[in-house]
């Protein structure tokens, strides 16, 4: 198996044809529009709890509601988009998830926009898992960490537009309009979607030389689908999967406050009006775009230099969240711009290591068939993240005025997905199907 890693991630004479950054640049732009969706809640929630009289634990339920359907839904999303690829998934979800961002602005009370935000969960969970079977569909190993660093920085894209832009609409039409204007962008994504996506081998304008540069660059696992079977449920029996699912968990802990609580953070804590915030508030996630481009260009690099595949992506992970723990520090700066220097850094560091993440999924599936399933698996114990610091730092709001707590916390956090990825997560391989009366971590 070794071999075949190194095999893969051997250089390989670069192809006749482009068409696989096209599809990684679909995923970027629904990745964008994903975040866009989610965090216009964030950015609009100071003027929603004024106009509908919430209180902070209010408010943080409502900023909650949609992590616990999109942690759910990973699970059954993942085997969903394994079933019928990538094409298909991505342009339900895309429509579903955009009919009830626009439905947020129909909302009349606390109980309607719950609603409305709990749904919006389920149509976005297959997300990132399709993301990650687009990469391993179309990539080859050694480039894989890029491709994924481009996908996911949509994520920051994003949470940095949806300031600027959702704090606008909402200064000249009302937070109402936010919702329906940022909710009209999927569908028009979805009619360029259906129009450029297949896989490689049914797509009409790849090369043959692309194509065959594609296929070479994948591990034998990943082409041979008559071996062991592994059920979807046999994927918790090994320590890999248990080890990128707490490893996600503390990323997604501290990286999502800044797409829920970070603009309420710099109101409320830094006391900047609505201009203000859209204008400094997308500096971290502008900063962490260019994070996450090094982490995939670093971790690739890695790769094709013959290191180890474990090793190069190990590095990136444990390296990444270990520095964000400087989020704490924030806490301790009375300066605004010290503050924002220091959560640049932090965000920065989350999605350098962030790109690693999303390669796991390719790199450790026993098949390609698989890949959406553990994608699905790790989404949602990193979602159940988003359910912990959106409650928690709304209770620790009513009991301590101020966010020093939570961004200690989310300090912590860090340091123990960093020892995570270190320890708990065993070498970085194929997942091979343990004999039939054995039960044992790979």
């Amino acid at each position: 198996m070794i071999d075949a890693q190194k095999k893969a991630a051997a250089p390989q004479p670069k192809p006749a044809g482009n068409l696989r950054w096209l599809m990684v640049f679909m995923a970027f732009s629904a990745t964008t529009i994903n975040y866009i969706d989610r965090a216009n809640l964030g950015v609009a929630a100071p003027s929603i709890a004024k106009e509908l009289n919430l209180s902070n634990e209010a408010t943080g339920a409502l900023l909650s509601a949609f992590f616990w359907t999109y942690a759910a839904f990973q699970l059954p999303s993942g085997w969903f988009i394994d079933k019928v690829g990538a094409r298909i998934a991505y342009a339900v979800a895309v429509v579903w998830w955009s009919l009830f961002t626009a439905a947020a602005a129909l909302a009349q009370g606390f109980n309607s926009l719950f609603g409305t935000r709990l749904l919006l969960g389920v149509g976005e969970a297959p997300a990132y898992p399709t993301n990650a079977k687009i990469v391993s569909e179309w990539f080859p190993q050694q480039e894989r960490a890029l491709a994924t660093s481009i996908f996911d920085s949509g994520n920051r894209v994003g949470t940095a537009l949806s300031l600027p832009i959702v704090s606008f609409i909402i200064a000249q039409f009302g937070w109402r309009m936010s919702f329906v204007i940022t909710g009209a962008l999927g569908f028009i994504w979805t009619v360029f979607w259906l129009r450029v996506y297949r896989t490689p081998s049914e797509h009409p304008h790849i090369t043959p030389e692309e194509r065959a540069y594609i296929e070479a660059g994948q591990i034998k696992a990943h082409r041979d689908t008559d071996g062991p079977k592994i059920r979807w449920l046999d994927l918790f029996r090994y320590r890999t999967i248990w080890g990128m699912m707490l490893g996600f968990f503390c990323l997604n802990f501290v990286i999502y406050f800044f797409s829920t609580w970070f603009p309420s953070y710099l109101i409320k804590e830094r006391g900047l009006d609505l201009k203000q915030m859209g204008l400094i508030g997308m500096i971290p996630a502008l900063v962490a775009v260019f994070g996450g481009y090094l982490g995939g260009y670093t971790s690739d690099r890695l790769v094709r230099s013959g290191m180890r595949l474990s090793l190069a992506r190990k590095i990136p992970l444990v390296g990444g969240m270990a520095l964000s723990s400087c989020i704490s520090l924030s806490v301790f700066v009375e300066s605004t711009a010290a503050a924002i220097a220091l959560m640049s850094l932090s965000y920065a560091s989350l999605s350098f290591a962030a790109a690693s993440i999303w390669s796991l999924p390719a790199d450790v599936a026993p098949t390609r068939d698989h890949v959406g399933s553990i994608g699905g698996i790790q989404n949602f114990a990193s979602n159940m993240a988003g359910v912990c610091i959106t409650t928690f730092v709304g209770v620790m709001l009513t009991k301590t005025g101020g966010f020093a707590v939570p961004l200690v916390v989310a300090g912590g956090f860090s340091i123990l997905g960093a020892l995570a990825y270190l320890f708990v997560l065993p070498e970085i391989k194929p997942i091979e199907m343990a004999p039939a009366k054995r039960i044992a971590p790979q």
